[in-house]
């Protein structure tokens, strides 16, 4: 067992058995029963693409997803578009933030902290949901861990010319400024580190550096934030910040709290100038989830998952916690006080089986595009005419081209690829209204009933309105957030 492996041979073992802990996590249900929810959707058919379609399509929608996008489009051509594709980097990313979480855990707080705190990230609620997910706030978590670990290593260590540092500096401008790229939301992590230095009571020159090679990287990612916002519309569906929409964070910062204040014995108190799990972990985990509270009050931009790389301080801090139960526990269980953190962690995975595998059923997203195809390729007969409600239901067919031979996509002008955009551009009301007159069969995909929120487009008036007067149900499928009716001329 690990607590009878001499201190001098546990060096490697403490981000090792994270990683491949996250690992096995990450690979158990990966395919989530063969589903793809409609986020993934869109990794998966814009990752289908060119080089060249895909900057074209950057152009017009989800510049803020490009790097990510170009990166999986690299992954399909190599490995084949499938869900272990998609998901996979994620799975290897979250492994690697989990190894930066025990390594950071080890030298601020001692081998059962770094142990404890990089076992605890896969298992955390929200690292589960994204852990299998084809989106890249994974990968942003890896860059996150990757950076801190190396503001660590700077300041752990005493001031030094300015050739033996640099190039752990300019990997951290590098790392930051990659996240950026993956979503620039992820520049959050700047006034975490900030607080961090603050409260280490850091020396001029680090304040210096930090701010020369933090400012690089801003700098760098400065022209995607300013595209980007030009395309604001993509995210004017989130809600504004509500006092329930804080629950959660207020959860998480509570209890982030208890666990730096379990972090006393060996911290002799979280105080400022001291480099501790403490002083690293809760700006890591407190500073993104303010900052994003702070940024919806000015536009609605409050989810999760934009800050998941904040997880990461939770984690260090869980494993502090840990770390400070091993040694209080040594002077009365010299020999069994290292079975503290293996035991916490057995039971925190059954008391989380439930959500285990909730993450992992198809039911935990709000649909799957999959599913739905499958029920096409059932329902539809050749010369049958499609339509999608709203039109970015169409990613069902862009996923699934093959359920959805012979089928006409009656409403379509111009598709994605040729108007570069997600979803395609659409005929106006009086064209689509002109074409579903002249069809027999008609096959209508949308959500379900239960997912399902009003449309005001007025295309889809006219859709619903002409399906209304002229056509009646002759069946009717609900699947996994997705509906298919099949409609006949009256």
């Amino acid at each position: 067992m690990l607590c009878h492996i001499p201190a001098a041979r546990r060096g490697p073992l403490v981000w090792l058995v994270p990683s491949l802990w996250t690992l096995a996590l990450g690979l158990w249900g990966l395919s989530r029963q063969d589903s793809v929810w409609r986020d993934e959707a869109a990794t998966w058919q814009v990752a289908g693409r060119s080089t060249g379609e895909i900057v074209d399509m950057l152009g017009n929608v989800d510049a803020v997803h490009g790097l990510y996008y170009l990166l999986m489009h690299g992954l399909f051509e190599l490995f084949g578009a499938s869900t272990t594709t998609l998901r996979l980097p994620s799975v290897l990313a979250v492994a690697v933030a989990a190894a930066c979480v025990a390594v950071i855990g080890r030298r601020l707080a001692g081998f059962w902290a770094g142990l404890g705190g990089g076992m605890a990230l896969g298992l955390l609620p929200a690292v589960q949901f994204y852990l299998q997910e084809g989106r890249p706030y994974a990968l942003v978590a890896a860059g996150a861990g990757l950076s801190t670990l190396l503001l660590v290593s700077l300041l752990s260590e005493a001031p030094g010319p300015e050739r033996r540092v640099w190039p752990r500096w300019t990997a951290y401008a590098v790392t930051v400024l990659v996240c950026a790229l993956l979503n620039w939301l992820s520049l959050l992590v700047l006034p975490a580190h900030a607080v961090t230095l603050w409260w280490v009571r850091a020396g001029r020159r680090v304040w210096l550096r930090w701010a020369a090679y933090g400012a690089c990287a801003v700098a760098g990612a400065l022209p995607l934030v300013l595209f980007s916002r030009n395309q604001s519309d993509q995210v004017s569906w989130i809600p504004p910040l509500t006092w329930h929409m804080m629950i959660g964070p207020a959860i998480l910062l509570a209890l982030g709290g208890v666990c730096a204040l379990a972090d006393r014995p060996r911290a002799d108190g979280p105080r400022a100038g001291r480099l501790s799990a403490t002083a690293v972990g809760l700006p890591l985990l407190a500073v993104p989830q303010l900052g994003l509270i702070g940024i919806s009050l000015v536009q609605p931009l409050f989810l999760d998952r934009y800050v998941l790389f904040s997880m990461l301080g939770l984690a260090l801090l869980i494993g502090a916690g840990l770390g400070a139960a091993v040694r209080a526990a040594r002077p009365l269980f010299p020999r069994g006080a290292g079975l503290l953190v293996p035991v916490a962690i057995g039971v925190s995975v059954l008391a989380l089986l439930p959500v285990e595998l909730d993450k992992r059923a198809p039911a935990s997203r709000v649909d799957d595009v999959l599913a739905v195809a499958g029920e096409v390729a059932r329902l539809g007969r050749p010369g049958d005419a499609v339509l999608f409600v709203p039109a970015a239901r169409r990613d069902t067919a862009l996923v699934s081209p093959g359920a959805f031979a012979g089928l006409a996509d009656v409403a379509l002008e111009r598709g994605p690829v040729a108007s570069a955009t997600l979803k395609g551009e659409e005929a106006d009301p009086a064209r689509i209204r002109e074409a579903l007159l002249g069809q027999r069969r008609v096959l209508l995909v949308t959500d379900a009933a239960k997912v399902a929120k009003p449309s005001g487009a007025a295309r889809d008036a006219a859709k619903a309105a002409v399906l209304k007067e002229r056509f009646k149900v002759v069946e009717d499928r609900q699947v996994r957030g997705r509906r298919v009716t099949v409609y006949e001329r009256r």
